[in-house]
């Protein structure tokens, strides 16, 4: 993949090629936040672009709350 520049407009087949990158590597367990660190970009770019990509979303980790005993 070519090397993009941080804040650089990604436009046409260099678009698709991330998004099949980033796409592969979400389903393998990476978290929106690290593939943003990883590719330079930020949290809410990657989040589109998998949105975009019709990716299903995993919900947000951390502490659920359940029924107290």
């Amino acid at each position: 993949m070519a090397d993009l520049k941080k804040g650089a407009r990604i436009t046409g087949t260099d678009r698709s090629k991330l998004a099949s990158e980033v796409r592969k590597q979400y389903e393998k367990g990476r978290s929106i936040r690290e593939l943003a660190d990883s590719h330079g970009r930020s949290y809410g770019f990657i989040h589109r672009l998998l949105s975009e990509n019709e990716v299903t979303l995993r919900g947000r980790g951390g502490a659920t709350r359940g029924k107290k005993k």
